[in-house]
């Protein structure tokens, strides 16, 4: 190899969590048996795999669509759902494939059980995410979710309240999201359920970045997880750049000899982030 051709690793902590692989291989293998499937919402926040499994027949449907839908499969992402939709599936005679994440669904039964015992209700998450949809439908839509502690400055809360959080955000926000508010004189409960998955990404990510000079972070724009992974990287490599797909590479921001370090969040496929490899190496 020349001296001056770039030299290209992948982060082998970074794609797909365990809740992602278990919703799309599951849709692989309806695919490869029935032709097409449906999904309710983007499989996974990530255009180009959604893309590859829209050509072997994944259908991606609305809510709406689903209401008017009627004896078909339907595949529930690892973002989980509200009961509504469980509901309108019954109704609609819908056979469900419920892919939904075990740590989301035990988040939703938690969040239930809360709601169940008149607890008042706080989420740390993005708002109108699937997740938090699904979690905001465990309590009637009750829950106040907030994605930035401002939000709250003008609101008034309840003096206890149970904090939970959305399972891809960031521990050390939720952490410090919780002293804020006990120092604002509020009974918290709190209730940490963020992926140990995902945490301990942000963990072990600033030790593979530090060994580059410049970090191609791959990311769908949608993804929650990729905008706190994200972050870590610029954090510990100011030499950063988000980027969703291989036409939006820009070969003038390297150097001939540059060592590229390519990471991605929970929804990256690890074939984009090979893509990406391959397309360095051509310089």
């Amino acid at each position: 190899m020349g001296a001056h051709q770039l030299q290209v690793t992948i982060d082998q902590d970074s794609g797909f969590c365990f809740g992602v692989v278990y919703a799309i291989d599951m849709a692989e293998e309806i695919l490869a048996e029935d032709g097409y499937l449906y999904c309710l919402g983007d499989i996974v926040h990530n255009d180009e795999e959604v893309d590859r499994l829209k050509a072997k027949g994944l259908r991606i449907i609305s809510h709406d669509e689903l209401a008017g839908l009627a004896n078909e499969k339907v595949l529930i992402r690892a973002h989980g759902e509200a009961p509504e939709t469980y509901k309108t599936a019954l109704e609609n005679n819908i056979t469900l494939i419920d892919a939904s994440c075990p740590v989301v669904l035990k988040l939703q039964n938690r969040i239930k059980t809360s709601f169940d015992a008149d607890e008042k209700i706080v989420i740390f998450g993005k708002h109108g995410h699937a997740e938090v949809i699904g979690l905001q439908g465990q309590t009637n839509g009750d829950a106040l979710v907030f994605q930035d502690i401002a939000e709250l400055d003008d609101v008034q809360l309840p003096e206890r309240f149970t904090l939970y959080s959305q399972t891809t955000k960031s521990t050390a926000k939720f952490y410090q999201i919780k002293e804020e508010l006990i120092n604002r004189g509020y009974d918290v409960k709190a209730n940490d359920t963020i992926c140990r998955q995902v945490s301990n990404r942000d963990k072990d990510l600033h030790k593979f970045v530090v060994n580059f000079d410049k970090i191609l972070f791959v990311s769908g724009k949608k993804s929650s997880n990729g905008k706190v992974l994200y972050e870590v990287c610029k954090k510990y490599n100011p030499n950063t750049y988000f980027i969703s797909s291989t036409d939006e590479l820009d070969m003038s921001i390297f150097q001939p000899g540059d060592k590229i370090g390519i990471a991605g969040a929970t929804s990256t496929p690890m074939w984009l982030m090979q893509e990406f490899k391959t397309e360095l190496e051509k310089y």
